[in-house]
């Protein structure tokens, strides 16, 4: 595992010497884009929307777009100018209930490591941690940007978890949320009663993505048939969706209770 970023923890007047680690790793499947007919990669070029010629990397900036059209360019000092101050530090500032922050903030999670000279300083941390049963709101910056963070402890280790700025969450209120339907008692019941049926342990061990090795098997079993005349599959049919009817709902929450219990 490598450590993408080194610093200190600043707590108060101590300072923790940590690294830093991801705390997830992605299972993607790297797919090219090629042409159908020969399997030709494409390859994407850089071409003014004027008179269709390709631009160089040297002759490119970035430019602001203004309300006529016209592009403010913006060069490496503007740059340079807004950007944070880089610092090796993940500020601790205050310290708030984890209950407190809504989930829509939490975003990703990094594994705090203590160099070797600071394992006292950082369990000291980490227990203080666990006895407050508070968080660190901390800030720092990773990769020339400024982020917000929570220090926690998970599984006796500190965890940094980069939480979203609240300007960077847009409203619910954006959504058409019904506000003024009602349900009857009969059918809340039944749907309690279905969320008590399926309710369990939260074990994340338990639930995998299958989608990259449903993706492999096909991409395994398309190389082995490879030069074989394709077979043409009949399109499943979709299900046609069904009109919400009030009438029916309590039909399919006794529905769906049955084919819980069976």
């Amino acid at each position: 595992m490598k450590a993408i970023w080194k610093g200190g923890i600043s707590f108060g007047l101590i300072n923790i010497p940590v690294r830093l680690y991801s705390g997830a790793v992605t299972h993607r499947i790297d797919l090219d884009m090629v042409r159908k007919k020969d399997h030709c990669a494409i390859e994407f070029v850089r071409v003014c929307k004027k008179d269709g010629k390709e631009v160089p990397w040297d002759e490119i900036a970035k430019g602001y777009k203004k309300e006529n059209g016209d592009y403010v360019v913006l060069d490496k000092s503007d740059f340079a100018r807004a950007m944070p101050e880089k610092t090796q530090t993940i500020d601790v500032f205050e310290f708030v209930l984890e209950k407190e922050i809504p989930a829509q903030y939490l975003e990703k999670p990094y594994i705090v490591e203590p160099a070797k000279e600071a394992k006292k300083t950082y369990t000291l941390l980490r227990e203080a941690l666990k006895k407050s049963g508070k968080v660190g709101l901390a800030k720092f910056v990773l990769r020339n940007t400024e982020h917000l963070g929570i220090l926690k402890v998970e599984d006796n280790a500190i965890l940094l978890i980069q939480i979203r700025f609240d300007q960077d969450l847009r409203s619910p209120s954006e959504a058409k949320i019904p506000d003024d339907v009602k349900v009857a008692k009969k059918e809340l019941d039944m749907a309690l009663n279905i969320i008590e049926q399926l309710t369990d342990k939260f074990e994340p061990e338990k639930y995998k993505d299958t989608y990259k090795d449903e993706l492999l098997k096909i991409i395994r079993k398309k190389s082995k048939e490879k030069g074989k005349p394709a077979k043409k599959e009949e399109p499943a049919e979709k299900p046609k969706a069904k009109k919400e009817a009030t009438d029916d709902l309590l039909a399919q929450l006794k529905a769906s209770l049955e084919a819980i219990k069976n």
